[in-house]
């Protein structure tokens, strides 16, 4: 792991094995890191922030874009690596690094927009506002896309100043190593650190560090609200958090229903085993188009190829972790058990190449109810539910009637009906007559208990500032 510009293992000397999700054999090793390195690191960013933020835009921009091409360099190798490491398909990881090194350039010309504004408070006076770094800043990664979240997500905070404390995920931990290595060769000392090791201590003392101003978490709502507690319990601190989804997918009768049809299997997000928080998990039918629909995606989804995350060819590869498949799995045996019907999947994958890793079948289920659990709570894995409604208010009801508001999808051809579905469906970011695509420079985030705050767009740069108001008077 990196701290203060040098490679080290932890102060525990405790290493952490990452397996491979295809047959479970280890792929390598990381530091298990401690509280201890956590004080290190906090400290060396302090020391570093000191320089980084008396640095001219130029300079910034400059360090970001070489960041850039040092990881275009190391393309192959990466991709390798996270497919490996994370059980991701490889198509779906090239994504993940060309929106990483977009980030870094993309962020890199953004500096000037970090203007503050001036206010006729008086007529004698001079109101002013400033934008200031925060100084060191926390972000805490998850294990579904690492290598992206580490390099994209600590692009904002560099550019607007500040040092970055960075923990990697307990799982797939390897592609931000090689990152540690590009940030060790490119950055002065202290301005990123990277830690590998556990949510107890590693998280929780990130979260609770009065030296580290703004936190930002991606995960789940749960560990989201212990990351607010830690930094609460600390200090008082801007927290952002981008959490779980059980997003609706609602399509009208006057939909482009080929278009539809297949923007519901690609909207699960397959290529991640189900494992991206933005997924339309739940389809949700009118009634004249239901019985049609159940058919033609549930054949859709048979015919995934499963396989290794290497193979191109593969349509859905392994879950991440043993926790992971055995969570989707007691899933599909309680979707049974509340009634929903079984269209396709249901299980573990059986054959050859599968007696080992962490394998789940894609899946759909129809005759879903709101009431059902399958239909509430977030599975982060390749389950799909299908619902069927008669009319607009009962569709509103089904997409808002859960804990979550990330994303949703609609599909009419209907302007007027599209832009009220849009403003009823309670989510942060929609979808009309598409799904899944993140549009660059486009604010990322969601409702209710999805989250708080935006990201991957320019209110993210703002969010790693903070505004000084500032005022002259003759």
């Amino acid at each position: 792991m990196l701290i203060d510009g040098e490679l080290v293992a932890s102060a525990s000397g405790r290493w952490m094995t990452s397996v491979s999700p295809v047959d479970e054999e280890p792929l390598g090793q990381v530091p298990e890191g401690t509280a201890a390195d956590v004080d290190r690191a906090a400290a060396a960013a302090m020391r570093a922030f000191a320089s980084w933020r008396k640095t001219s835009m130029e300079e910034r921009g400059a360090t970001l874009r070489d960041l850039a091409r040092a990881i275009e360099a190391r393309y192959d190798e990466i991709l390798a690596l996270e497919a490996a490491d994370t059980g991701n398909g490889v198509e779906s990881l090239r994504f993940d690094l060309d929106f990483a090194i977009w980030t870094l350039n993309h962020y890199a010309g953004l500096g000037y927009q970090l203007t503050g504004e001036t206010v006729p408070a008086t007529a004698e006076g001079l109101h002013l506002t400033l934008r200031e770094p925060y100084g060191v800043v926390g972000r805490i990664v998850p294990f579904n896309h690492p290598f992206l979240f580490s390099v994209a997500r600590t692009a904002a905070a560099l550019m607007a100043g500040n040092a970055v404390v960075l923990k990697t995920p307990e799982t797939s931990p390897l592609g931000p190593m090689i990152y540690a290595e590009i940030c060790q060769q490119l950055l002065p000392p202290g301005l990123m650190n990277i830690i590998s090791g556990r949510g107890m201590p590693v998280g929780d003392a990130i979260a609770r560090d009065k030296r580290i101003r703004r936190v930002a978490f991606i995960g789940s709502p749960d560990t989201g609200r212990l990351v607010q507690k830690a930094a609460a319990e600390s200090c008082v601190k801007h927290v952002t958090l981008e959490l779980g989804g059980k997003n609706p997918m609602i399509v009208y009768p006057d939909a482009d229903y080929d278009a539809a049809a297949l923007a519901a299997v690609r909207g699960m997000n397959f290529l991640w085993a189900g494992q991206s928080c933005g997924s339309t998990s739940r389809l949700l039918v009118h009634e004249s188009l239901y019985d049609r629909m159940v058919d033609d995606v549930g054949r859709a989804v048979a015919a995934i190829k499963v396989g290794r995350p290497e193979d191109p060819e593969t349509g859905i590869g392994p879950m991440n972790s043993r926790a992971q498949v055995d969570k989707a799995l007691r899933y599909m045996d309680l979707a049974r058990s509340e009634g929903a019907r079984l269209v396709t999947g249901g299980g573990r994958v059986e054959g050859p190449g599968f007696e080992k890793g962490f394998w789940a079948q894609p899946t759909v289920f129809a005759d879903v109810t709101g009431d059902m659990r399958i239909a509430r709570e977030e599975v982060f894995g390749p389950i799909l539910s299908i619902m069927k409604w008669r009319d607009e208010d009962e569709a509103f009801a089904l997409a808002n009637d859960v804990e979550y508001g990330l994303t949703g999808s609609i599909w009419t051809r209907d302007v007027t009906r599209a832009l009220t579905a849009a403003r009823a469906v309670e989510a942060g970011y929609i979808w009309i007559n598409t799904v899944g695509s993140h549009f660059r420079a486009f604010p990322y985030g969601g409702y209710k208990n999805s989250g708080v705050g935006r990201e991957e767009s320019i209110e993210e740069l703002f969010s790693y500032t903070q505004c000084k108001a500032v005022t002259f008077m003759p």
